[in-house]
């Protein structure tokens, strides 16, 4: 074939491509999203998924609604999306209970690795490790040496069946120490006890801790990621601390149903990966302890393939139980 054909047919097949793209934008979406949220209206997963959730219709001209459907630990939210058409009109916005659900419960109505169809991981942000100021420990390392001199003695309370549950009884196995792990049905009573003196110590989300921290009613000890918070600079990790390979935080994501169309999906993350990069976006999120991701849909599928194995083992190493 003449070069000057060559580019032409190429050239065509590139008009050809763009004009695929830019009609499955324009037929998507037509009518109103339905954005599932498995908590609560007011806790952190609602408040982000309201704020990417706007972002995303004002971009494509389109409502996406938060449809709040708490309770069972997550699952009722879970289900209801994964028995949802895949058609695009029914999203889900996920956190870590999506990967170690299946570690805690043995019988769960959904499988995270078949019954989703991945769009981003959003935000990540690590847990604070704080204590009572009562406490005689200014750092994680002293409040370990007490652990390990008086076993037992030292208390950390958590959500039953929660993220920072697992971060509680995980730290207790890697650290080898032996603290008396109260279960809550929430994070709030968590907290009340905390300040009052009742719990020694907690992993709390950041957000609500540091301004604790900052009244002086609980002293910060370590973050829980495996790098320091951009928020909290100075404070060291707990791996830093004497936990070494220690590495908890929380996220944001968003999935859809499986089998929902690929030109949705890459479209829906795509919108996600923007959105999260703006500015005002940016500065909520900081405000928050979180730091935003924006990811592909193949990167968010390797890292729920990633954590659900890994939260097995870490179960089974932990031993927990759900109460």
């Amino acid at each position: 074939m003449h070069r000057g054909c060559q580019l032409l047919v190429a050239g065509l097949g590139l008009l050809q491509a763009a004009g695929v793209i830019a009609q499955n934008k324009a037929a998507y979406p037509v009518k109103p999203v339905r954005v599932i949220v498995a908590s609560a209206a007011g806790g952190a997963s609602d408040t982000q998924g309201r704020l990417f959730a706007k972002k995303i219709a004002d971009s494509l001209g389109q409502q996406f609604i938060i449809d709040n459907r708490p309770g069972a630990s997550g699952t009722i939210g879970y289900v209801t999306a994964a028995k949802a058409p895949p058609d695009g009109y029914t999203l889900l916005v996920v956190v870590p209970t999506l990967t170690f659900g299946p570690a805690l419960h043995s019988k769960l109505p959904y499988d995270p690795l078949k019954d989703f169809a991945p769009v981003s991981f959003v935000v990540r942000a690590p847990y604070l490790l704080v204590a009572h100021p009562a406490l005689p420990a200014k750092t994680l390392k002293e409040a370990l040496a007490i652990a390990r001199k008086r076993p037992d003695e030292l208390s950390m309370g958590a959500t039953n069946g929660s993220p920072n549950h697992l971060a509680a009884a995980w730290f207790a196995s890697m650290a080898k120490v032996k603290i008396r792990l109260i279960p809550y049905k929430g994070i709030g009573q968590v907290m009340v006890d905390a300040m009052s003196g009742e719990i020694q110590m907690m992993f709390g989300p950041l957000i609500v801790t540091r301004n604790h921290v900052q009244t002086g009613r609980l002293r910060a000890l370590a973050v829980s990621g495996a790098t320091r918070s951009t928020v909290l600079p100075d404070l060291p990790t707990v791996a830093e601390s004497g936990v070494p390979g220690y590495d908890m935080i929380t996220w944001h994501g968003w999935v859809a149903p499986a089998g929902t169309p690929p030109a949705i999906v890459h479209l829906l993350s795509a919108e996600l990966a923007k959105a999260v990069k703006a500015p005002d976006v940016v500065k909520a999120l900081q405000q928050e302890g979180g730091e935003p991701v924006g990811s592909t849909p193949a990167e968010f599928q390797k890292l729920i393939a990633t954590e659900v194995p890994r939260w097995h083992r870490i179960v089974k190493e932990a031993g927990m139980r759900i109460e």
